[in-house]
């Protein structure tokens, strides 16, 4: 999938997730936010702290999962980091890095704490 096929199923992919997550009673503070060191898909308000997820979508969970390269993680953490330096607590604010997976049939596989494991 490439192109504006591939632009318009990763937006349905991070739909699908934040209502996802909606549903599980979690507020969403922001969507695509871009900070200096890269984007975040997702981030949700998760009691005083927040979720940060990265949405992949593919023809599978496993191959979903593939496309996350580690550099993309590191960048992932360090626009978290910045993301929360304006959070009233800094970087002492609670977190968590998940990844939500989306295969080609819509279906969600979530792995929170996903950069800790």
């Amino acid at each position: 999938m490439s192109g504006l096929t591939g632009y318009r199923a990763g937006l349905s992919a991070e739909a699908a997730v934040e209502a996802r997550y909606v549903r599980s009673g979690h507020a969403v503070a922001a969507r695509r936010w871009r900070g200096k060191a890269g984007e975040i898909d997702l981030i949700l308000h998760d009691g005083d702290g927040f979720i940060f997820v990265e949405v992949k979508k593919s023809r599978g969970a496993a191959a979903a999962a593939a496309r996350l390269s580690v550099r993309q993680m590191q960048r992932i953490c360090l626009a978290a980091q910045e993301f929360l330096a304006d959070a009233p607590c800094g970087l002492d604010t609670p977190m968590r890095l998940d990844v939500a997976l989306v295969d080609a049939v819509g279906r969600i596989e979530v792995i929170e704490n996903a950069f800790g494991a």
